[in-house]
């Protein structure tokens, strides 16, 4: 499905032609007379759109092909080996018949690019690309036709698929590029061509795959390397890295590098500058100064994280010369999205429940900014505090060390009472003091019961862990119980 906003948007996304001469495929059947959409999920496939089979690691999407057209399909794209072309065989629909499918869906992402005159915006970084990528969109609808992933597609099917859904007449496309190794980053920035690069932050994330961080901040660099000519690049300046970023982008062409964060009078001042922050429970009050211009504006989502990543965000508004006024006082109406800090107020006998749903994912920094955020509830609106933990993945060798050194961030955020999953996790468990420990399992099944059975009126319990830790159905237990408490 299209994330399009503003007036006029196309209905018709491709013509048959288009495709065939993007792809070089040939046709079996006869051309639809108008293709509204792509889809590779037959679950979520809107009728009119073109269905392309994908071969993934588990499934096989030319094995729906047949789901896809009593969904509603007008064309599906298959590989010339699939067996449904075999003589004698009776489709369904039209198809276009290519060699690889996934090359041939990057083949039409690039045609999108080509025929799109709008800015194009492309976002990495360790932490904050989905939340950077939809406030991005928020911002900008109201100010001209808006093209992003309905999710956080960033990967190496997520990129052309979000170009090949973009219509031609996009004012505004916004990408995210995700990576977990070396490499990934450089073939899917040439695709989307960017005219602005941001990069949110580097911190130790996928550590497992790298040898320090510093590989880790130059595989970020890989944006640079297909942002369009005259193009900017935007760059935390309060990372450690931001010396070593904006290198890489002078060497990758680029001649602009804006910057954001914190003033500090001892060296060069950010582009976007933070003049002054007010921290709450809900959100936080933010002045920021941008070229002697003073902008106020309000966030619905608390954290000093979310306030320093709203800075690029502005940043980025200004760069694609959209009004940076306007785009600050549309950042109050975002709000928390399952899994990334949505927070859910539960009424029960004797008072009340706050359950702050963070399961999407984690990692050190990510760990750390949930923990200072749930400490600024005050314990007079919720007097105590519950931390349910899972393992944040892919730290490779420093996982244990990078898990224990959590305790610290706990003891700060006066957490009282730790509930913790997963091998990683049973270190930091094993450190931290009889009072604080409620409950540890291998898996977060293994300490669902205990966890419901202490949640009490008065909680704050923040949940959250790496994906594959399986955290939210924890949330979703919660949610069950408190429901019907």
């Amino acid at each position: 499905m299209n994330q399009i906003a503003g007036k006029n948007a196309s209905k018709t996304l491709w013509t048959t032609e288009a495709l065939l001469d993007a792809t070089g495929g040939r046709l079996v059947g006869s051309p639809p007379t108008h293709i509204t959409g792509i889809s590779i999920d037959t679950r979520t496939l809107e009728p009119g759109a073109l269905y392309v089979a994908i071969r993934g690691d588990r499934l096989d999407g030319h094995d729906y092909v047949e789901a896809a057209f009593a969904a509603g399909a007008s064309l599906a794209m298959v590989a010339n080996d699939w067996p449904g072309l075999s003589d004698g065989a009776r489709l369904s629909g039209p198809v276009i018949v290519v060699e690889e499918t996934l090359d041939s869906m990057g083949a039409i992402g690039r045609t999108a690019r080509d025929r799109c005159a709008g800015k194009i915006i492309a976002v990495t970084g360790s932490v904050g690309k989905t939340g950077t990528k939809e406030a991005l969109r928020h911002c900008l609808a109201p100010q001209g036709r808006t093209h992003a992933a309905e999710k956080s597609f960033n990967n190496h099917w997520g990129v052309p698929l979000t170009l090949g859904r973009m219509p031609a007449d996009t004012e505004y496309g916004i990408f995210e590029i995700g990576m977990n190794h070396p490499g990934e980053i450089r073939p899917l920035v040439k695709m989307v061509r960017p005219h602005i690069a941001i990069i949110t932050t580097v911190e130790p994330v996928h550590l497992g795959y790298f040898e320090s961080l510093e590989e880790i901040a130059d595989a970020k660099a890989e944006i640079f390397e297909g942002v369009e000519p005259r193009g900017v690049a935007i760059l935390n300046r309060d990372n450690q890295f931001y010396e070593r970023l904006a290198q890489r982008a002078r060497d990758a062409g680029i001649g602009e590098i804006l910057s954001f964060g914190a003033r500090d009078d001892n060296r060069s001042a950010a582009d976007m500058q933070l003049v002054d922050v007010r921290l709450e429970p809900t959100g936080s009050d933010v002045t920021a100064m941008f070229r002697g211009q003073e902008i106020r504006y309000r966030l619905s989502i608390p954290g000093r994280h979310i306030v320093q990543n709203s800075l690029g965000i502005l940043l980025a508004i200004a760069a694609a010369d959209a009004d940076i006024e306007q785009a600050a006082q549309a950042l109050h109406a975002i709000s928390p999205q399952k899994g990334r800090g949505k927070r859910t107020l539960y009424e029960v006998q004797g008072g009340r429940v706050a359950v702050v749903d963070e399961s999407y994912n984690a990692n050190p920094a990510s760990m750390r900014a949930a923990l200072e955020s749930i400490a600024g509830t005050p314990k007079s609106d919720f007097p105590r505090r519950i931390a349910v933990l899972g393992d944040m993945l892919e730290l490779g060798e420093a996982s244990e060390d990078l898990h224990v050194a959590l305790v610290q961030n706990i003891e700060d955020a006066d957490v009282d009472l730790v509930f913790a999953s997963g091998p990683f996790m049973e270190r930091l468990f094993e450190k931290l003091p009889a009072s604080r420990r409620g409950a540890y399992g291998r898996t977060s099944e293994e300490i669902r019961t205990a966890l419901i059975d202490a949640v009490r009126p008065g909680d704050l319990v923040m949940v959250k862990g790496s994906l594959g830790s399986r955290m939210g159905p924890l949330v979703d237990a919660l949610n069950d119980h408190l429901i019907e408490a």
